[in-house]
């Protein structure tokens, strides 16, 4: 299961682009339904008892929708919980106000194609993300301050204009979703993965040679250390029997594409090995470099991601990832980016990675997996020319059939309507527990048939 670890310092660069502006004319926002959404943070902006809060985004269960309309020169956001409030000030914090009260409105000052300020009217002072406290996440409620990062907001529509998708062969890496996944190896057929009594509870029941039969294109794997190099196992792999090695499943996955040399497969690390032995493991791999593809060489960052055509034109059909991140590999001396294994943080977004525990109701809240008091990587992260591609996790602590099979019937809804609009891209990578049930593969299919502003 893939489980949060020590979060360390990502590198200076990609926190410099969090909140990169994209060069483009300014326009006013239309008048409509928005999230209110901090580009720093990238939480919402809810009514919370009369305070105006940062939450976790999730549609519309803790009001956290308003309604833009014009007022003179300015703006009013109107609850639409609460008709005829609206989030204004009081005094120097942000909160909810009458409508007609002149803490209402707000000038909306464009800063480039995507964000805004929010500032009263004749004042200096604009709606803000209070400072982050060393250690500690930002807190929770908005105030009013000067200018800056900390000052810009996205207006996200709650219902945005999609676009028909391209045809194969100009289709772009991020703007296709794959079926992905969670904890692929743990599935009692290819072998071991945990102790027994763990084993009585796998995250699927298909092996990985089944699963890509089945259009699975995404694999997340964790893998520990052991004398024998990397293995997959969960948490540990003390007294695992039959564990399978990590070469051995992507041998699998080599084979495959080189038996379709139009298909394309991402595989992510949980990754607790160091860079030495999973360069050996991966030199095991018969045929690797002969689909490994490198982003990293091929300028991505500067003109985005490539046709899938183009990729599979070029052999460019596997993707690796690893959670790690490249400072804690540079104290060593060896990166993993060096022999073809991508740092995840770089290239992708991803939310957090639990809707709570295997029975009982879900937290459909989309939030990134990296936002905390040691580091914050939003889901809303761009950069000029390149936009990370997506991974939204959709599963629970414990993977009980049952549950997985109902939370898949719902993964298209809860990716339309809350994953999308707090990431503001469309998902590339949809991870489930036990993709056979519940037809996670009919998400895939709608995702597909549309792309996302």
């Amino acid at each position: 299961m893939r489980t949060p670890h020590a979060l360390l310092a990502t590198t200076a660069a990609l926190a410099a682009v969090v909140v990169a502006p994209q060069p483009a004319a300014a326009a006013a926002p239309a008048p409509g339904t928005y999230y209110v959404q901090s580009a720093t943070t990238g939480l919402n902006a809810a009514d919370s008892g009369g305070a105006v809060e940062q939450h976790r985004p999730r549609g519309n269960e803790d009001r956290q929708q308003w309604q833009l309309k014009p007022n003179g020169s300015s703006y009013l956001l109107e609850s639409t919980d609460a008709p005829g409030t609206c989030l204004g000030r009081s005094g120097e914090q942000a909160a909810t106000v009458a409508c007609a009260s002149t803490d209402a409105p707000w000038e909306i000052i464009p800063l480039d194609a995507d964000r805004h300020t929010l500032k009263a009217p004749g004042t200096t002072r604009h709606l803000t993300v209070a400072p982050k406290p060393p250690g500690a996440n930002y807190p929770a409620r908005l105030a009013l301050g000067g200018s800056g990062d900390l000052a810009a907001w996205y207006l996200t529509p709650v219902a945005p204009a999609t676009g028909p998708m391209p045809p194969q062969d100009r289709r772009t890496l991020d703007q296709v979703t794959f079926l992905t996944t969670h904890n692929a190896y743990a599935n009692g057929v290819d072998g071991g993965f945990a102790p027994p009594f763990v084993n009585l509870v796998p995250n699927q029941t298909r092996g990985i040679e089944r699963q890509l039969a089945d259009g699975v294109r995404g694999f997340m794997l964790d893998i520990h250390q052991t004398p024998d190099g990397a293995i997959l196992c969960h948490n540990s792999c003390t007294l695992v029997s039959r564990p399978v090695a990590l070469w051995v499943d992507l041998q699998r996955m080599v084979d495959f594409l080189k038996a379709h040399p139009d298909q394309f497969v991402t595989v992510f690390l949980e990754d607790y090995v160091d860079p030495a032995v999973l360069r050996a493991e991966l030199a095991r791999v018969n045929g690797l470099s002969d689909v490994l593809y490198r982003p990293d060489l091929t300028g991505v960052r500067q003109s985005g991601w490539p046709t899938m055509a183009d990729l599979a034109a070029a052999g460019d059909r596997l993707l690796i990832f690893t959670d790690r991140t490249r400072a804690a590999d540079q104290a060593g001396g060896l990166t993993r980016d060096s022999f073809g294994v991508m740092y995840q943080r770089e290239w992708t977004v991803e939310n957090h990675w639990s809707m709570g525990s295997g029975v009982g109701t879900s937290d459909w809240s989309c939030y990134s997996r990296w936002y905390g008091a040691d580091t914050n990587i939003p889901l809303t992260r761009t950069e000029p020319g390149f936009r990370p591609l997506f991974v939204m996790n959709h599963f629970r602590d414990v993977p009980l059939s049952g549950t997985a099979g109902t939370d898949n019937t719902k993964l298209a809804d809860r990716a339309q309507r809350f994953c999308q609009p707090a990431a503001r891209k469309k998902p590339n990578f949809l991870a489930v527990d036990h993709y056979d049930r519940g037809n996670p593969a009919s998400a895939v299919t709608d995702l597909n048939s549309y792309t996302y502003p």
